[in-house]
């Protein structure tokens, strides 16, 4: 298993004076070494965690994006087991994104399942850019993802002023 943290640090949750002088400098944050320790806890009993590449996580509202790679968010997403056993583990909704994704990316991870059919850059009165996402379907009461749980993710992690649409026209 790959974390932020050392291996060893990860597996007792505690930290060597190396890792505390990089989370006092800022180079990790606590949201990295929490979700370290947690996925070293994990795998303890899943060998499928044991295999996986943490390159970091962020906490945004009490919701924890974490940064995993292409092949382990697959994994993921294909058992519903894996991922109530990771969501268990952490006290807000836990959010998949690839680690080396762009900005076009990172928004289609947060909307998983959810089908993105555009994505544009537009310029409101005064200069302001907004990214545009335009999603399949229309909006109801029972739409699985919190819109504006994934508006301010973006908007702490990225600095992007996200419009959302869907298909309808229906403007959220």
């Amino acid at each position: 298993m790959q974390v932020p943290i050392c291996n060893f640090d990860a597996k007792n949750a505690i930290l060597c004076p190396q890792c505390e002088s990089k989370v006092e400098s800022g180079q990790l944050t606590k949201a990295d070494v929490d979700a370290s320790i947690k996925l070293a806890k994990l795998a303890k009993t899943n060998s499928e965690i044991d295999k996986f590449s943490l390159f970091s996580c962020r906490e945004v509202s009490g919701d924890f994006v974490l940064y995993l790679s292409k092949a382990d968010i697959d994994i993921i997403r294909q058992s519903r087991v894996l991922y109530r056993t990771l969501q268990n583990e952490f006290s807000g909704k836990i959010w998949l994104v690839e680690s080396e994704a762009n900005d076009r990316k990172f928004i289609e991870d947060l909307f998983f399942p959810i089908r993105i059919l555009s994505i544009n850059v537009v310029w409101v009165p005064g200069g302001i850019q907004k990214t545009k996402v335009i999603v399949s379907g229309k909006w109801t009461v029972k739409f699985p993802i919190d819109i504006n749980r994934v508006i301010n993710i973006v908007k702490q992690v990225r600095q992007l002023d996200i419009v959302i649409e869907f298909e309808d026209g229906q403007r959220k």
